[in-house]
């Protein structure tokens, strides 16, 4: 149990060190790094989505609707700082936490 604690906490650190080399990132390109898209629902030619993005010191998760005729709306938004994240990521999914984690260090090379 230790071992699994002490290899979270390494984890977690080394994610937040890659949110904060993305977040610099984008405040020096001004574009948001898109750290994931989710599909909930499809029908039709619409659909609704989580979409996480990394912006200047920040992690959004919003569920949006849009395609076909819709309009795009935004229905929840969450903001995270860059060290709540990470906690947040791991309660949720551990494979999405490896896989934001693999996402980041190719784009901060």
């Amino acid at each position: 149990m230790v071992k699994q604690i002490s290899l979270d906490g390494w984890q977690i650190q080394q994610l937040i060190d890659l949110l904060r080399k993305g977040s610099e990132i984008v405040a020096r390109t001004n574009l948001p790094i898109v750290l994931y898209r989710q599909t909930l629902e499809e029908e039709d030619d619409s659909y609704e989505e989580i979409v996480c993005t990394l912006t200047k010191g920040y992690v959004i998760e919003q569920l949006v609707t849009s395609g076909g005729v819709l309009v795009p709306s935004f229905h929840q938004q969450f903001v995270f700082t860059i060290e709540e994240f990470p906690q947040e990521l791991l309660r949720k999914s551990r494979d999405r936490f490896t896989q934001i984690i693999d996402l980041l260090e190719e784009q901060t090379k």
